[in-house]
């Protein structure tokens, strides 16, 4: 493996070369309005833009509306064999840009152009992160809004790193730290918790995000309730820990409860009739021993996952508007596909 300094910062480029990564599931409609409006917003930044749509297994007309851009507008298209996961898609976006400065957006158009005004301003003075806040959720459900502040409380007091709780995907990265992320090696990923972890100086941004060009979210419960789940046993051990103190308590109150009946039998003699006491006993520890065995095996599930060293995407097709890359670094999805 080659060692990279990130620590040796070069001089920052009033125009650096920019990619933009959009990773795209369904999205054709938002897509052909979006590239165009996009490639003429980011000529204020650089002469050099590149625009890489990560098709994540779309079944609707995402490629036949990218391929047909590649002669107007300095598109690449990157498509995944199948739909990999928002997740999987990003870190394909990365290990494939070659731009001194790496924006990553929504292809849903929820982004507003005028917040990446003032993520390259804060570029050029001198942060290598700078990312985007939602102002408010007002648009959520009070449910959903709850929950969310819970779930990032809860990991940020558990974890090693401190995650932002309205900080989302709508990101600009220094190159350093792009070359950074590309390094790290697990299959269940939640980027949030990869960017703060990687550390670097970070820019917060606060923005509101804007109504969808076509369609609707492809983001529902079940992905958000994956994505959490991956989340904590990604970057907390307090699930284990936790259950190992309530195993321990239990352990404690179960002696105490047997002393008691043991001097109760000694003073009064025996009480046969206690057998509800001792089948609601019985349940209870039952319960909790099958939920602590079910946090224990989704932790075991994740050690599997990653002792099988599957690669995090695979690439069925690379459409280009240009021909030669950086030879900086292989992308990590290729080297998982070369073995």
């Amino acid at each position: 493996m080659h060692h990279i300094d990130f620590s040796a910062q070069l001089p920052r480029s009033e125009r650096p070369s920019v990619t933009c990564v959009l990773p795209a599931y369904n999205e054709a409609g938002s897509l052909r309005h979006l590239i165009p409006e996009l490639t003429e917003y980011l000529k204020k930044f650089s002469d050099q833009i590149e625009l890489l749509v990560v098709d994540d297994g779309s079944r609707d007309d995402t490629l036949a509306v990218v391929s047909a851009m590649l002669d107007h507008y300095p598109v690449t298209l990157l498509q995944l064999s199948r739909n990999f996961g928002k997740e999987a898609a990003l870190s394909a976006g990365l290990d494939h840009a070659d731009g001194d400065v790496v924006l990553l957006m929504d292809s849903d158009g929820q982004h507003p152009f005028e917040v990446v005004d003032q993520f390259f301003h804060h570029w050029h003075e001198g942060w290598d992160m700078v990312f985007g806040v939602h102002e408010n959720r007002s648009d959520e459900s009070r449910a959903k809004r709850y929950l969310t502040k819970l779930f990032y409380s809860l990991l940020s007091r558990s974890a090693e790193i401190e995650m932002q709780p309205d900080a989302g995907d709508f990101r600009l990265l220094d190159r350093r730290v792009v070359l950074a992320l590309r390094r790290l090696p697990e299959r269940s990923r939640m980027m949030k918790g990869l960017y703060s972890w990687v550390g670097f100086s970070s820019k917060a941004v606060p923005f509101q995000p804007i109504g969808r060009i076509t369609g609707s979210s492809h983001f529902g419960l079940s992905k958000l309730s994956a994505l959490a789940l991956t989340g904590f046993t990604s970057f907390s051990n307090a699930p284990l820990r936790m259950w190992m103190l309530i195993g321990a308590a239990t352990s404690v109150l179960s002696v105490l409860y047997a002393l008691i009946i043991v001097i109760r039998t000694l003073i009064f003699g025996s009480d046969i009739p206690g057998w509800p006491s001792i089948a609601a006993g019985i349940a209870f520890l039952g319960g909790m021993q099958l939920f602590s065995v079910g946090i224990l095996g989704e932790y075991i599930a994740r050690i599997f996952s990653e002792v099988k060293a599957r690669p995090l995407y695979l690439v069925s097709n690379e459409i280009s508007f240009r021909k030669q890359r950086r030879p900086e670094q292989q992308p990590a999805g290729e080297e998982a596909n070369d073995a």
